[in-house]
């Protein structure tokens, strides 16, 4: 749907255009605006609304009582209001045209009673608005129209859309002025033939009928601008359609089309032309002499290819091409310079035409959901500019394929991993890769954590696999994700000697769960280890319950989220008004924006399931057949196009170059390198220091190393070794006293006056060794240490005072660890005052921990006696592992005073308390939760709006690294809060993307409908805080994708 919005938009500003020339003429007028909201004495729940008019206003011409919940316009309104020209009714409760309307029809020029209840229009009423140049009736619920609607001899504007109107009057082909008509939304059959003898009408919107057809006597409406026509069920448009050749702007999305008339080239004023959702196969040469053409949207159609003289429309700004079957585009569209939108997702496109860097305009690009190669999808993703450096690269030297793969082993502790990698990459007895037996599992060495190999799998080709032996001990979720990745091969490896089918959540459904949400159509190869260990019948049940519980854990999530759509779909189908009206209908106050997104995002998730192979292949690292045949399957998987269509990439030499020379001694050795220690190694590769850095971003983007472009602190280096980088995560994530407290041991041996001994003596003194211990007993239980301790537990890895400041700002930035204390200016003491705190390693439930650093107290809380703000997530498969650690160091930028607990954290924003929180689920029923909650009095209560809506944002974006992750958003209510509701009622989390409704002071909650929660408790003061869906929506972390 995001073609169909950005559609919306675009012409919309016609609409906006022609209503600022009607506000520009207006704003002279004498104006007042009458609201219930401000009424001293407000009217007891349940009782009619009233307005009393004041004095003295006979000489008013504008008059607003709108957004009042009105059922009868005030006392006296037609007798004292002689000069009113314009009445706004609109967002009230009238079942009828109020007779006083009908008083003022000599002088009234504007009526508007949208969003209202009307079910039908009194004729001689009607009739009385003998001037109307400007008439709304939209959303209510009008079944026909008076015919005295058409002796309206000055009516220029009519808004009828959102009705229930079957037909239209016959007499309405009298409205000689009428310029603009809007019935869309309504019961339409067939296209009303009134309408073709408006020979003024400019704009006309009959969307959303069942018209099914157009009359070829449509051509006579020469003077339409405007027109939309989309979801009408059209299935061809006559060859009179091609006789108006007025039309600047036409929408035709979501019909039936499958081709456009030979004669559609006449339209050569048109500027805007929507034919998204559609069944075009063919791309309509009837479009290619459009010359005036600035907007075209071609999404979800059957295209497979881009005609050449696509370049003939030189004048086009936005193109949309997404969701097609495109293989290629021609060369020449590199010729349409004056590109500011382009989308491409969801096609076949492997190979993007030359000197496509040349649309450097392009601001708006989307390209993910494509077999790239060339570029790579990694370069492609980073934007045109990105794209030009490549391309620019690729003429300077010559292209290098090289076919590598990205494999992860995952799996529970003890699942046989290591063994496993071992097995495959190590040499065997006759030198060949994978043949080397395994050890008895008693015997076989256990994982030091995250271990990396590079793995050779088939020399003649060339196809290499990066290993990466992912550690199964929960101590390491919170950096796990960290390598899972587009484009790998993800081999979930279950012990089938341990498995039973009570274990299968644990062992298999909670990691594909994690896979999916973190790499949506993930591939996923399930391989059972100490096969040998069971018998011929066990080992086929096994692998049969396996497979069984991932057919139906994998149907139930896609089952629940079709429930999920099917409720939106529910939702959009309801009138707007009615459905913000009803408390108790799903997503009320929703927008049919929000709606249409959060559809496309359940839409995303249903077509981006993982996609795993199967059978479950078992193996033992004892049989050296059963390890050939797991070879072999590895490279059938790898080298099947259709699975791992760029798995043949194309770069430029120089850029291979570069990279193997980082991993060459002597910078081998080495823990980072400079900005200009890249550069110089990029002179040797061929590529100058403008150049250098769109080779370091691909590198950095393909997980060859890591360089942080966008981040102040760090990006005069690249940490390009990251087998190092992965030992000094090793260190900080194995949760082992013994160990950690040898490494300080030896840290400080070296650091005093035998440090030159060559020895194994880990001996120190005993006041030494039992402050060691204590930081050790510190960081095990509260994720504490100073800056001089992680030095001393970081050796022999780290040994400059600069390399510990450069990794601590890594691990900062992977959300890691921050700072408690660091100091505004320079240190005095040096490094050893500043105090680091790594959330994943907190135990105790109540925060206190930090009480002797800070010296306060913030054990007992802050009292929630005024009005409360929670804003809950909610996840109901699977919560990211590590997000609530990883959060907890984003929003340390944000808040001060803080206080950790393991699954809670108190702070405050400037004076603002907070509290953010997270709830484990209980249970298959109740999911995870993690709310974000402040406090303060109602008529203070922006203060807690300011205080949390950084703190919303921040999570947005972490969540954004989750594309395949489905969640909730809420805002609980402050009512049911304050009474200590164990179930409060939950608002709609698109709320707080919204602006609050005009007029409405007060929501009911449906847990009480007697209780109403004040407007400024549920939508912020200004919808800054991102939509939940906006995904840059549906997936997408950055807007060039």
């Amino acid at each position: 749907m995001a073609g169909q919005d950005r559609g919306d938009l675009k012409t919309a500003r016609l609409w906006r255009d022609a209503a600022l020339r009607a506000r520009k003429l207006r704003s002279n007028l004498r104006q007042l605006t009458l609201s219930v909201a401000g009424a001293e004495r407000p009217e007891p729940a349940g009782a009619p609304r009233r307005l009393v008019l004041p004095a003295d206003v006979g000489d008013i011409e504008v008059l607003n009582l709108g957004n009042n919940g009105l059922e009868e316009v005030p006392d006296g309104l037609g007798s004292a209001l002689g000069s009113l020209r314009v009445l706004v009714l609109r967002r009230n409760r009238f079942v009828r045209l109020p007779p006083a309307v009908a008083e003022l029809g000599r002088h009234l020029t504007e009526l508007d009673v949208s969003h209202n209840r009307l079910a039908a229009l009194g004729a001689e009423a009607v009739g009385a608005l003998r001037e109307l140049r400007k008439l709304n009736l939209s959303h209510n619920q009008l079944p026909a129209l008076p015919a005295q609607l058409g002796a309206l001899p000055h009516l220029e504007e009519l808004d009828v859309s959102f009705n229930r109107l079957a037909h239209l009057p016959d007499s309405l082909a009298g409205l000689g002025r009428l310029r603009a008509l809007d019935v869309d939304h309504n019961q339409l059959t067939a296209f009303p033939p009134q309408l073709l003898q408006l020979a003024a009408l400019e704009e006309l919107d009959v969307s959303s009928n069942r018209l099914r057809g157009l009359p070829d006597a449509i051509g006579r409406l020469r003077g339409l601008k405007i027109l939309w026509l989309s979801a009408a069920e059209l299935g061809a448009l006559p060859d009179g359609f091609c006789e108006l050749a007025s039309l600047e702007s036409l929408m035709l999305d979501n019909n039936g089309l499958q081709a456009l008339p030979a004669r559609f080239s006449r339209l050569q004023r048109l500027k805007m032309l929507n034919l998204s959702s559609n069944l075009l196969a063919e791309f309509p040469a009837a479009l290619l002499p459009l010359a005036g053409l600035e907007e075209l949207y071609l999404s979800r159609n059957r295209l497979t290819s881009v005609p050449p003289l696509i370049s003939g429309l030189g004048r086009l700004l936005t193109l949309w091409l997404d969701n097609n079957r495109l293989r290629y585009l021609p060369d020449s569209i590199v010729e349409l310079t004056g590109l500011e939108e382009l989308a491409l997702q969801g096609n076949q496109i492997a190979v993007l035409p030359d000197r496509f860097g040349q649309l450097s305009r392009v601001g708006l690009w989307k390209i993910k959901d494509n077999p790239l190669i060339q570029p790579p999808y990694e370069v492609c993703m980073k934007g045109i500019p990105y794209i030009a450096a490549y391309q620019q690269e690729l003429a300077h030297s010559r292209p290098a394929v090289r076919p590598r793969l990205k494999l992860l082993l995952l799996g529970q502790k003890a699942a046989g991993k290591t063994a496993l990698r071992r097995c495959l990459t190590e040499p065997g007895p006759e030198g060949g890769a994978g043949g080397a037996p395994a050890p008895s599992p008693a015997a076989a060495p256990a994982s030091k954590g995250i271990e990396v190999t590079s793995w050779t799998a088939d020399a003649p080709r060339g196809l290499r696999f990066v290993v990466y032996d992912l550690a199964g001990d929960e101590s390491y979720e919170v950096i796990q994700p960290f390598f899972l990745s587009p484009g790998a091969l993800n081999v979930l490896v279950v012990n089938l000697a341990a498995y039973e089918p009570r274990r299968f959540p644990a062992a298999v459904g909670s990691f594909l769960r994690r896979v999916g949400a973190r790499v949506p159509r993930a591939v996923v190869c399930i391989v059972g280890t100490h096969a040998d260990l069971c018998g011929e019948r066990e080992l086929e049940e096994k692998c049969l319950d396996i497979h069984r519980q991932i057919a139906l854990q994998e149907q139930r999530d896609a089952q629940g989220l079709g429930r999920l759509a099917r409720r939106v779909d529910e939702a959009l189908a309801r009138d707007p008004e009615l459905r913000a009206a009803s408390p108790h209908a799903a997503y009320c106050g929703v927008s049919d924006k929000n709606l249409r997104r959060r559809r496309a995002h359940f839409q995303y998730l249903l077509h981006h399931r993982l996609q795993i192979l199967s059978p479950v292949l078992p193996v033992s690292c004892r049989d050296p057949r059963q390890l050939q045949r797991l070879r072999r399957k590895l490279l059938a998987v790898a080298e099947h196009r259709e699975i791992f269509p760029n798995l043949h990439r194309v770069l430029p030499r120089s850029w291979q170059v570069l990279e193997e020379l980082h991993f060459q001694p002597p910078q081998a050795r080495r823990l980072w390198l400079s900005w200009w220690d890249s550069a110089r190694l990029g002179l040797q590769a061929g590529l100058t220091e403008d150049r250098l850095q769109s080779a370091l971003s691909y590198l950095h983007e393909s997980g060859k190393l890591l360089y942080f472009e966008d981040s102040p602190a760090l990006k005069e280096h690249v940490f390009h070794n990251l087998a190092r980088l992965i030992d000094i995560l090793n260190v900080f994530f194995q949760r082992d006293a013994a160990l950690l407290l040898r490494k300080l041991l030896q840290g400080a041996r070296g650091e005093g006056p035998g440090a030159d001994r060559d020895d194994d003596d880990d001996r120190a003194p005993p006041a030494a060794a039992a402050q060691l211990h204590h930081y050790v007993e510190g960081f095990l239980r509260h994720g504490l240490l100073p800056a001089h301790v992680i030095r001393l537990l970081l050796k022999p890895h780290v040994e400059a005072q600069q390399d510990l400041q450069l990794l601590l700002g890594l691990l900062e930035k992977m959300g890691l660890c921050y700072c408690l204390n660091k100091p505004k200016g320079k240190p005095p003491n040096g490094p050893a005052t500043a105090w680091y705190k790594f959330p994943s390693y907190v135990q105790n439930e109540v925060p206190h921990a930090e009480a002797w650093i800070h010296g306060t107290n913030l054990a007992g809380g802050p009292s929630f006696g005024a009005e409360q703000l929670q804003i809950e997530y909610s996840f109901p498969f699977t919560f990211p592992p590590g997000l609530f650690a990883r959060y907890s160091v984003q929003i340390n930028s944000h808040v001060v005073h803080r206080s950790d607990g393991k699954f809670q954290i108190f702070a405050y924003r400037g004076k603002v308390p907070v509290v953010v929180s997270y709830r484990p689920a209980k249970g298959v029923l109740q999911p995870d939760t993690l709310s974000i909650a402040s406090h303060a009095s109602l008529p203070n209560i922006w203060t807690a709006w300011q205080a949390i809506t950084p703190l919303v944002e921040e999570l947005n974006v972490l969540l954004q690294e989750w594309p395949g992750l489905h969640y909730t958003v809420h805002i609980l209510c402050s009512k049911c809060l304050k009474r200590g509701s164990p179930n409060p009622h939950a608002f709609p989390g698109e709320l707080l993307s919204q602006p609050r409704p005009e007029g409405v002071a007060e929501i009911i909650c449906p847990k009480n409908g007697s209780e109403r929660v004040n407007v400024a408790l549920v939508y912020p003061p200004t919808p800054t805080v991102i939509s939940p869906c906006s995904k840059k929506n549906v997936g997408e972390k950055h807007r060039h994708q």
